[in-house]
């Protein structure tokens, strides 16, 4: 197991020095769902909420989301992102929606809290849009499914 690369020597929070790191391509995948009743994703599926398209706007969130982590959690590096897919797929078996995000950037960090917070964004903007109908939604799941590049490489969660 490695050390906790957020604390210098002296135990104090400090955020990274990427400075010596070679710029190369980084793509991070998470997913997560959130579960609600089945009237709440049926009013999401055929589009009779009185808010509007939910899945959409829940995309651009998402997407605005991955770019804007370095202002949310704090020891984020800002970074230019060169691409982010935000997926919303309801399960109508399982009563969720579930969602994928895919970010990628070409620079000296990762991007794998880019993708999980894109994801968490996503699944909040649902529950924010139908909390009026359905208040015990619960985000589920949430978790990274595989990042590549840097010196680490690539890593796959086991399924």
């Amino acid at each position: 197991m490695g050390k906790l690369t957020h604390f210098n020597q002296a135990g104090d929070a400090h955020m990274v020095d990427v400075g010596a790191k070679a710029a190369t391509r980084r793509m991070a995948i998470a997913e997560g769902r959130i579960r609600m009743q089945a009237e709440t994703l049926d009013l999401i599926v055929k589009g009779g909420h009185q808010k509007g398209d939910v899945l959409g706007i829940a995309r651009v969130a998402g997407i605005m989301a991955a770019k804007k982590t370095a202002d949310l959690i704090p020891l984020c590096h800002p970074l230019t992102l060169t691409h982010v897919e935000i997926t919303l797929e309801p399960e109508p078996k399982k009563n969720t929606v579930y969602c994928r995000s895919q970010v990628e950037t070409t620079g000296q960090t990762g991007v794998e809290m880019e993708a999980l917070t894109a994801v968490q964004i996503a699944l909040l903007t649902i529950y924010d849009m139908c909390k009026a109908v359905d208040r015990g939604m619960s985000i589920e799941q949430v978790r990274l499914l595989e990042k590549s590049g840097g010196k680490s490489g690539t890593w796959k969660r086991e399924k």
